[in-house]
């Protein structure tokens, strides 16, 4: 079974040291790249690189870089990315949070937007046109 992440934070603080908490819990440790990720969704979703491409207005070269794992997204670039891979709000979080990004925040006004959008399963064209209503940055390569 999998532990949560707030009972890994419980064992962390109560660890005797960092090397018994890592030997204990190296099967719930994280070890995908991004680029990793991000193939493994492409399968999960049944989709190829060029739906990709299309739904998150991302340039084609940027992407396939993106997926071999050449170049590192921005965070912006990774939303973008979701929108693409169809991803659902939680994915979305999950891909920033193992990217080492921040998560998208419901107080930030563009990122509830952005939540908004994905919650309901908004094409990147639907998520830009209510972002720009908004007075918010818009996504991909526009």
């Amino acid at each position: 079974m999998d532990k949560t992440t707030d009972e890994l934070k419980h064992e962390i603080k109560e660890a005797a040291s960092i090397d018994v908490y890592l030997t204990r819990n190296e099967a719930h440790l994280l070890r995908r790249s991004v680029a990793e990720h991000l193939t493994a969704l492409l399968s999960e979703k049944g989709i190829t690189r060029a739906d990709v491409v299309r739904g998150s207005l991302l340039d084609r070269a940027y992407v396939y870089q993106i997926f071999s794992g050449e170049k590192t997204p921005s965070r912006d670039k990774l939303i973008a990315l979701a929108f693409g891979l169809g991803l659902t709000d939680a994915e979305t979080q999950q891909m920033l949070k193992l990217s080492g990004n921040r998560e998208l925040y419901a107080k930030d006004k563009r990122d509830a937007l952005i939540l908004f959008a994905l919650q309901r399963g908004y094409s990147i064209l639907e998520t830009n046109e209510m972002l720009y209503e908004h007075e918010q940055s818009i996504l991909g390569n526009t």
